[in-house]
């Protein structure tokens, strides 16, 4: 078995949290192996097919769109939408409250010192609809970075590979980690297997033979491997009850290698898991029409105009309207006995309000493409939803309501078959009210009060309008499959990244960031999520345990 020595830390998995790690450690001078077991190609993880969005406060962002946001606010957000309540939440509160310090002090300035540049309009994400006190962020927050997450990914990819040229860390892809070596009670490197060469593209499937085994040692071990959500097994496994049954069918956000190999390996080595049964899955996907891995699914990014359904016809409630409460939705849809629900809109609601989740789904923001971008203000429906109209298997396009429906009724075969009766009595009911300046429905209420932020009125929110109006037309339905995406809970760290044992100490020699440790923690989100603080917890507990870590050596 071949090994590697002299070496101050082996990192193991090369997505956006391992990239942080380890410039972090080689600015330090400290020597690093990042291991990966997927081919070069998908270097960056995860974090190279996402949107970019990043949770910011008090942005100049934020204020040039007359946005008025503070620290105060955003923690009575996040811990109003956490809602921590377990004895393990300790160091996720911990962690919570140091990302949110980050988030609205130092983060912005770092991130612009490493060429990160921001689209000028914030996106208002997980809008809540509850009280003060409840979940969902009550101003615009959701920055999305210039080049989406390829271009969040590369200054970080870029430190990482000038280190390679100065000697101080080694690549090495195909490497599969299987065991922590513990030694004396501390973690003293890695054991696993070296994969065959492969020449999958990114995010496909790779091989998974065997070519040798491997073992490194090292002064400590950065476990930063992503969560489950490629493996849907395991995430059926730890679905909680309170978000109702276990899904039959579940559209992958993410690609297989996400499979949460890493942070069973490391809980057998003596780590402590907690939170597992947290988690955060999309109730809007859809089948991609041009797959990169099996059953990949894109998330709609929804205005808040479209009538959203239940599999029978019966209209969603009060507050789940379109981007509203991503797991209130997903914990309802669990009770209703079927797994699908419809978007109900029409082509100037799509056209205004469909954004989809994705560095390649947004040509014009991933490209740095202004000529391309000018195209979201003007009228026509953007290229990539365009192509969903046309190929996507969950999309009906009408030019009546009775063709509507029984297209509908085709995509599902029936099952449930959707009464028009039920259908047309929502829209009719709706369509009344829009007339209506004082109206009782409060979807109708909040998409009025969105177009009061100048971001939802230039780009994301129609002008309210009838759905049976001709003018507004086609009529357009999407059947919304739930989809896997991210693992909340996961190893419990203190504040410098270190892994807990189950008795509450800190595993010598055993650090994590990113998703296998809730993105810091074990759970810094709580139950719920804000939006945009995903790629942000990648770079927030990577920065952290690097130079932790560094310090610390």
């Amino acid at each position: 078995m071949p090994t590697v020595t002299d070496i101050d830390v082996v990192v193991v998995g090369a997505g956006l949290a391992g990239l942080v790690a380890t410039a972090e450690l080689a600015d330090a001078g400290k020597r690093v192996v990042l291991l990966e077991q997927e081919p070069e190609a998908s270097f960056g993880g995860q974090a190279w097919w996402s949107f970019g969005g990043l949770f910011l406060v008090d942005s100049p962002e934020q204020r040039r769109l007359r946005v008025r946001d503070s620290l105060e606010l955003a923690r009575q957000d996040w811990f109003g939408s956490a809602g921590f309540d377990r004895d393990e939440d300790h160091w996720p509160r911990r962690w919570a409250e140091a990302y949110l310090q980050f988030a609205a002090g130092e983060k912005r300035a770092w991130l612009k010192e490493q060429g990160v540049g921001f689209f000028p309009i914030v996106g208002w994400a997980e809008r809540g609809g509850y009280t003060a006190t409840g979940h969902g962020n009550s101003v615009p927050r959701f920055h999305i970075v210039w080049g989406t997450g390829p271009g969040l990914v590369e200054p970080f990819a870029r430190r990482v590979r000038a280190a390679v040229d100065r000697g101080l860390v080694q690549l090495r892809f195909r490497h599969r980690v299987d065991e922590l070596v513990v030694s004396g009670g501390a973690v003293t490197g890695v054991r696993g297997a070296v994969l065959e060469p492969s020449s999958a593209a990114r995010g496909a499937a790779s091989s998974r033979h065997e070519v040798a085994p491997f073992e490194i040692g090292a002064q400590a071990v950065v476990v930063t491997s992503g969560g489950i959500g490629g493996n849907p097994d395991l995430v059926r496994q730890n679905w909680p009850a309170r978000l109702g049954p276990a899904p039959e069918r579940l559209l992958a956000g993410v690609p297989a290698h996400v499979d949460g190999r890493m942070l069973l390996a490391t809980e057998a080595a003596g780590a402590r898991v907690v939170n597992r049964d947290r988690m955060w899955h999309y109730t809007e996907g859809i089948a991609n029409h041009s797959p990169v891995w099996a059953d990949h699914g894109i998330r709609i990014l929804p205005g808040p105009s479209s009538l959203w359904l239940d599999a029978t016809g019966r209209r969603l409630p009060v507050p789940l309207f379109p981007g509203f409460d991503t797991l209130g939705t997903l914990a309802h849809i669990g009770r209703t006995g079927h797994e699908h629900t419809w978007f109900v809109a029409t082509h100037k609601i799509v056209e205004k309000e469909f954004a989809l989740s994705g560095s390649e789904q947004n040509p014009d923001l991933t490209g740095r493409d202004i000529k391309l971008l000018l195209g979201r203000v003007r009228a026509g429906v953007p290229g990539p939803v365009q192509a969903f109209l046309d190929k996507g298997e969950d999309f009906v396009v009408a030019r009546t309501l009775p063709e509507l429906v029984a297209g509908m009724n085709r995509i599902t075969g029936g099952t449930p078959e959707l009464p028009l009766a039920a259908v047309e009595a929502e829209v009719v009911a709706r369509d009344r009210e829009i007339t209506n300046a004082f109206t009782k429905d409060l979807q109708i209420t909040a998409l009025r009060g969105a177009r009061g932020y100048l971001g939802d009125k230039l780009i994301r929110v129609a002008s309210p309008h009838r759905l049976l109006d001709p003018a507004a037309g086609p009529l357009i339905a999407v059947r919304l499959n739930l989809l896997t995406r991210k693992t909340l809970g996961g190893l419990e760290t203190d504040l410098s990244g270190r892994v807990l044992r189950p008795d509450g100490e800190a595993f010598p020699g055993l650090y994590a960031a990113g998703e296998v440790a809730g993105f810091g923690g074990g759970g810094m989100h709580g139950y719920r999520s804000l939006e945009g603080t995903f790629l942000g917890g990648c770079l927030f507990s990577g920065r952290v345990a690097g130079r932790a870590l560094a310090a610390a050596l």
